[in-house]
């Protein structure tokens, strides 16, 4: 089982979970609308509905407001730049072995290369915080590795979000490092069945719900060969709970709720400044659009004139001031002012520099969460093929972001003011080296040289 959100819905209260889990899956389920918009977040009701406003009227505002998603823009910019370089894998004593080789180019059985699938890890654990990596191989009647290659059996890998992880526990081993002891998801929901599958060290524990019947039917186990629970935690960043981590739309998601909501604003006031509102008495008949005719009673109170209510709200300017402080708030809390930018901003070159090192310095520390939990999916294969991990996973820790219109202007105007030859030609070696050549030019060691 891959991405799910349902999940959680279809267990109710029959089918038990950990106490972290009940208290992160709203926080998860807001997270997960948040990234994927659409109908999804409308779905969400995120939209503040009005005091005495219909469901009817709140429908139709939802269907009317536009989302702009800055999560998955941010989301989006950040996996952009670490998967833009290639990989660096020294598989050790796996290097040669052919199911290494079928787990790089297909490695959930689903058509997705390793790159890929760690592509999608990296998603979904900065969406939610964290994510799980199921290392499994299928149990079947084979004594051999020449029977199992026959059958085409070998480690493949299962991606789980949050939403389907209902509880899990550490314990420490023998030499103190903290290991996996137990872990309870839900493998598949199939209308009203769902299929759970919990993970000890020695035994692995399936059980059917009913949930339309609220039933269960009896477990069955079979055992774990492999003495530990295949799946690593892939973090974003570590809590202070063990097994969850901190969603890069922390904070960034309530921003783009704000924005969303201000959004709602700007349509409703366009609406009032244009069609302002007719206050009549129930006997006046009025027509609707412009040029429409009124018609009042001969005998009718002056004072029971009809008259346009003035709309007196917030001006469409002032909530959008709003929103540009919203989206600037987004992109000094992700680092992305310099890169998500649609129009230039007056920013000086230090500032620029600044933004772009946070930047690079939250990149390579998220490149490190994701080649540990590799290297320790890798350390679980090389078990499952009776071998001892002994590679090494590398993912670039620095990434070369550059503001090159600047530079260049400054290359410009250096050369432009420099009289030295010397100087001159140490631009010239300079924006030979912007444009990405190799190709150096010899230093002169006086003017005669030039």
């Amino acid at each position: 089982m891959s991405i799910s959100n349902n999940v959680n819905t279809q267990t109710g209260s029959m089918i038990p979970t950990n106490d972290l889990y009940g208290s992160m899956q709203d926080d998860w389920n807001y997270f997960y609308k948040s990234y994927l918009g659409g109908t999804d977040y409308r779905e969400g009701h995120y939209l503040v509905k009005y005091q005495n406003e219909s469901d009817a009227e709140y429908s139709a505002r939802l269907k009317a407001t536009p989302l702009e998603n800055h999560c998955a823009s941010v989301i989006g910019v950040y996996n952009s730049f670490l998967f833009r370089e290639d990989i660096e894998r020294e598989l050790g004593t796996l290097k040669t072995m052919p199911e290494v080789e079928d787990l790089l180019e297909d490695a959930d059985l689903d058509g997705r290369s390793l790159d890929n699938f760690m592509s999608d890890i990296n998603v979904w654990s900065s969406v939610f915080g964290h994510a799980w990596i199921v290392v499994v191989q299928p149990n079947v009647d084979a004594t051999t590795r020449a029977q199992q290659q026959l059958l085409g059996v070998r480690p493949y890998l299962n991606m789980l979000t949050p939403l389907s992880v209902l509880d899990w526990e550490y314990s420490r081993n023998i030499v103190g490092r903290y290991e996996l002891a137990y872990f309870k998801y839900i493998e598949d929901v199939n209308g009203d069945v769902v299929t759970v599958k919990e993970w000890y060290p020695q035994v692995i524990v399936t059980t059917i719900y009913d949930m339309k019947k609220k039933v269960s039917g009896q477990p069955i186990t079979e055992p774990n060969g492999l003495g530990v629970v295949p799946i690593v935690c892939a973090y974003n960043q570590r809590s202070g709970h063990r097994g969850v981590g901190i969603s890069d739309l922390a904070d960034i998601a309530d921003l783009q709720k704000f924005i969303y909501n201000a959004t709602s604003e700007v349509d409703q006031s366009i609406r009032l400044n244009t069609h302002p509102s007719l206050v009549k008495s129930s006997n006046t008949s009025a027509g609707i659009g412009a040029g429409s005719l009124i018609n009042m009673d001969e005998d009718m109170d002056p004072a029971l004139k009809p008259y346009l209510l003035e709309y007196s709200g917030a001006s469409v300017e002032s909530i959008y001031t709003a929103i540009e402080h919203a989206v600037e708030a987004i992109d000094k809390i992700a680092n992305t002012g310099a890169v998500r930018a649609t129009e230039s901003r007056t920013i000086s070159g230090v500032a620029m520099e600044t933004e772009f090192t946070l930047l690079n310095s939250k990149l390579s520390s998220k490149a490190k969460s994701i080649e540990l939990a590799e290297e320790q999916v890798w350390k679980l294969v090389a078990r499952y093929l009776d071998r001892t991990w002994t590679g090494s996973i590398n993912y670039p820790d620095s990434f070369n972001i550059r503001d090159t219109s600047t530079e260049i202007n400054q290359l410009k105007t250096a050369k432009e003011t420099a009289t030295d030859p010397k100087v001159i030609m140490e631009i010239d070696n300079a924006i030979f080296e912007w444009l990405g050549s190799e190709t150096k030019l010899n230093t002169p060691t006086n003017n005669e040289d030039i």
